[in-house]
């Protein structure tokens, strides 16, 4: 003997369920553009571009909830570009601007103080290296 209802796909109107995915905070409705993943054993949240699949222990963030985002105390946040979005300069970006106009405006101090080492009398300011980036001391008054 069959069931009285039908098939359990009418329970549920199609127009309802959204295929667009929305933001994971309480009470907020927008659509998601990015994903949030903790990342508990280097203290870290990184915050990249929304995940092709939505995972589990991932969260999905709007534009909103995605520039206002903060880290407990003592862990940092990455945030991660997609590309397709041109990125704002930061005031770090300014700075390292500013330090190459600098150098570049007084080239004739850079050869003449080096003397026969080059470009490693330039590095007298430097206070230490990671990679291809260098920390350099803060110029004395």
């Amino acid at each position: 003997m069959g069931s009285r209802r039908g098939p359990l796909k009418s329970a549920v109107p199609s127009n309802i369920v959204s295929p667009v995915r929305r933001c994971s905070r309480t009470a907020c409705g927008r659509p998601a553009v990015a994903t949030l993943t903790y990342v508990y054993a280097d203290s870290t949240a990184v915050l990249g571009p929304l995940a092709t699949y939505a995972e589990p222990h991932c969260y999905d963030l709007c534009a909103e909830h995605s520039e206002r985002l903060t880290a407990p105390r003592g862990w940092e946040v990455v945030r991660l570009t997609d590309g397709s979005a041109p990125a704002r300069p930061s005031g770090d970006d300014l700075e390292a601007l500013a330090n190459a106009v600098r150098e570049a405006a007084r080239p004739q101090e850079r050869a003449a103080g080096g003397g026969g080492n080059g470009a490693r009398g330039a590095d007298s300011t430097e206070a230490g290296r990671r990679g291809h980036l260098r920390v350099l001391r803060s110029p004395e008054p």
